[in-house]
C-alpha cells in the first residue's frame, strides 16, 4: 500500500498537475458569462436617458444653477430681520 502511495506521489507533483480539460472549459465558460454580462450592461446604460437641466445644473450652467444658494442666502436674511 505504501509503494503505490509513494509511487503516485513520485508521478504527481506541482509541476505535473495541470488543470486540465475541465478547468479549460470552466474558465472559457466564466470568460463568455462576463462577456455576456458586459455586453447587456452596455446596452441597459445607452439606454438611460438624462434630462438636459440635470446635466445643466451637474455643469453649473443651466437657468436653475445657484438657485439653492439664493434660497438659503434668502431664508437666513428673512430670519435675521
Amino acid at each position: 500500500m505504501s509503494d503505490r502511495l509513494s509511487l503516485a506521489a513520485q508521478r504527481l507533483n506541482e509541476y505535473t498537475v495541470t488543470p486540465g480539460v475541465l478547468g479549460f472549459i470552466v474558465f472559457a465558460v466564466l470568460g463568455v458569462a462576463v462577456w455576456v454580462l458586459l455586453k447587456s450592461m452596455s446596452r441597459h446604460l445607452g439606454r438611460i436617458s438624462v434630462k438636459d437641466e440635470t446635466k445643466d445644473e451637474i455643469e453649473g450652467t443651466g437657468e436653475g444653477a445657484g438657485e439653492p444658494e439664493k434660497a438659503a442666502s434668502a431664508a437666513s436674511g428673512s430670519s435675521s430681520a
